[in-house]
């Protein structure tokens, strides 16, 4: 009977409603409308903005497969609260979005695509232009966080990177020759969803219940990779992990040492190797990839107080 009534949830939170009920509760405002990209495409964006002057701003970019409606919303309504004004778009093939499901065939126009509506919501908005600006970035977020940072130099304050997709680990990069396979295929049929995975919500969330949550999601990507977009992060994480000595943002970065969907090690390496003269490592014991929903209650609130902090010290 509990699964069923979970089953027939209409929000992560339940069945308060959105924009009249639960944002109220939680004393923010939230809206959303389509942006319309340089590409011209139609992209879903939300904000959420708290009731008094806002502190700064958090320019928010979801993983893989992940949009910003359902639980990653979390995050953006908890900072909110705390005096955050955040912006968030699901890129392109992903949530609500247009676009093939869960392909990315080129991250540079997702970078270009990000930039462009973050340059555009501050613009219009004057009381926002002289507040400090953050980046945050959730998995594969988190990567097209330090592209962006690379492309807008001195713009952001600093960047919160959530088990970030810098460099795909040995552990579970595929061994030779099926790179090659993968890339000699990708190229015929670049749109193919063949690439064999572990279900990410199985993977990404520890708590039981809060995986049936994850996976209630109605604008989740439930199929395989697809090779364009497995070939595509490929590309792109060898072309940040080659270069994190020029990191040069303020950032901190957070990770759960359990995690098998991306390696600690990596941001560990990001840490050591960034000319960054701000940068902070988090790395909790036992907690797996969903740092932000997928724990326990009292381990989410301990990531949400490391990142207040963090941004407290910088606003």
């Amino acid at each position: 009977m509990e699964q069923e009534q979970q089953q027939s949830l209409k929000y992560y939170w339940g069945n308060t409603p959105e924009e009249q009920d639960y944002y109220k509760l939680n004393n923010i405002t939230s809206t959303s409308s389509f942006f319309k990209s340089p590409r011209n495409l139609s992209l879903y964006s939300k904000q959420w903005l708290p009731l008094s002057p806002p502190r700064g701003i958090i320019c928010m970019v979801h993983g893989y497969g992940n949009d910003i409606s359902w639980t990653f919303q979390s995050t953006a309504i908890f900072l909110a609260r705390n005096g955050y004004a955040c912006f968030a778009l699901d890129m392109e093939g992903h949530g609500r979005s247009e676009g093939l499901k869960a392909y990315v065939p080129n991250v540079n126009d997702v970078v270009n695509d990000y930039v462009t509506y973050f340059n555009t919501v501050i613009e219009i908005n004057d009381n926002l232009l002289d507040l400090p600006k953050f980046l945050f970035g959730e998995s594969m977020g988190g990567a097209i966080c330090l592209l962006i940072a690379s492309v807008k130099k001195e713009f952001f304050t600093g960047a919160i990177l959530i088990a970030p997709m810098v460099k795909i680990s040995d552990k579970v990069r595929p061994r030779w020759p099926i790179p090659e396979i993968l890339m000699f295929v990708s190229k015929f049929a670049p749109t193919l969803a063949i690439v064999p995975t572990e279900d990410l919500v199985v993977k990404s969330v520890k708590v039981p219940e809060k995986r049936i949550i994850g996976a209630m999601n109605p604008n989740r990507y439930r199929g395989k990779p697809r090779l364009g977009t497995v070939m595509e992060l490929l590309r792109v994480t060898d072309y940040l992990s080659s270069r994190l000595s020029e990191v040069s943002i303020p950032f901190i970065v957070l990770h759960g040492d359990a995690d098998s969907v991306t390696d600690c090690n990596v941001s560990k390496e990001l840490y050591e190797c960034a000319k960054s003269e701000d940068k902070s490592l988090k790395i909790y014991e036992g907690m797996m990839h969903s740092l932000l929903f997928g724990e326990t209650d009292e381990n989410v609130e301990i990531v949400r107080g490391d990142i207040l902090a963090w941004l407290s010290d910088r606003c």
